[in-house]
C-alpha cells in the first residue's frame, strides 16, 4: 500500500484528493511531534480520545493514531523523537 502522501525530509502534504481509506489507523515505531504548518480543518484522532483540530501534539510510539480528512490540502512537520 502507498503512503497517503508526499514527503519532503520532515514535511508531509496531503492532498485534499486523499480518500478517506487511505487514512487509516497505524502506529509508528518511534516517538515524534506533529506540527500543522498552516490552519485547517483536518483532524487528529489517537486510539481511545475524540478527533481534535491538529495542533503541535505528541505522539507515542506504537500508539494506534489517525489522521480524518477535512477540506483543501494538509501540511504536517514531523519530528521523529
Amino acid at each position: 500500500m502507498s503512503k497517503p502522501y508526499i514527503e519532503n525530509k520532515n514535511i508531509r502534504l496531503f492532498s485534499e484528493n486523499t480518500e478517506d481509506f487511505e487514512l487509516v489507523w497505524h502506529r509508528d515505531k518511534e516517538d515524534r511531534i506533529i506540527e500543522p504548518i498552516h490552519d485547517s480543518n483536518w483532524k487528529f484522532q489517537l486510539d481511545n480520545n475524540i478527533p481534535k483540530k491538529i495542533s503541535k501534539t505528541f505522539v507515542p510510539k506504537e500508539t494506534y493514531h489517525r489522521l480524518i480528512k477535512g477540506t483543501g490540502d494538509l501540511k504536517l512537520k514531523v519530528t521523529k523523537l
